[in-house]
């Protein structure tokens, strides 16, 4: 029963239902000029033009992610702001020795660069902090994500993931937690349609159910 009111709660069709945490920024353009794949192999090339898309690109969702999964004592003890921004530079700093072995891998090393710089912070700043915040959950306040499908379901939802494929979990994070359109989950999985993507978002959320279903 609750596996079935979280699905009912995630977004399934049409890029104007909005995803469950935050929408896709007002004005952000519906059709990407590039595909990110080929802005990191470009990147990867020594093509600046491409390395600062990317970081254009890649600021606003991880501003998402990181609001949707830090509680508002973190936020606040912490700057988020610089820490997306740090993390992006030190990421563009490496981008040639990047290599995207999936769809969605260059999602998936940006947010957990991002991850491991927060729990770093927390780690100086309180050792107990750096306990939890594996579990998403670093401190006793609720995160947004919580807040919207409650404590509980999101440990069965956090331990569901882990379980999935690496295409499956980035799809999904991608609609859900980065609240990003049908078009830029499309880029994002380097999909070729937005019909494709909810496919596969779709896909991937059915696994998630079952999955949580066993937990």
């Amino acid at each position: 029963m609750t596996t079935e009111i979280f699905m009912a709660k995630l977004p399934m069709d049409g890029d104007n239902v909005a995803p469950p945490l935050s929408p896709p920024l007002p004005g952000s353009p519906d059709e990407g000029p590039e595909k990110t794949f080929s802005l990191v192999l470009r990147a990867r090339a020594g093509d600046r033009a491409a390395l600062d898309e990317l970081c254009a690109r890649y600021l606003p969702r991880l501003r998402r992610w990181a609001h949707g999964r830090l509680t508002a004592w973190t936020r606040q003890t912490m700057d988020t702001e610089d820490l997306v921004q740090e993390t992006l530079i030190k990421v563009a700093g490496r981008i040639e020795y990047f290599e995207p072995r999936h769809e969605g891998a260059f999602q998936a090393y940006v947010r957990q660069s991002l991850f491991n710089r927060i729990r770093d912070e927390a780690d100086r700043a309180n050792g107990k902090l750096a306990e939890t915040i594996g579990t998403a959950r670093p401190s006793s306040d609720p995160s947004p994500l919580e807040q919207a499908i409650g404590t509980e379901l999101v440990e069965r939802y956090e331990a569901a993931l882990l379980r999935l494929k690496p295409e499956d979990r980035e799809a999904i994070i991608a609609r859900v937690e980065m609240g990003l359109t049908w078009s830029e989950v499309a880029d994002t999985l380097d999909k070729n349609s937005r019909e494709s993507a909810q496919m596969t978002v779709k896909r991937a959320l059915v696994r998630l159910a079952r999955e949580m279903s066993h937990g």
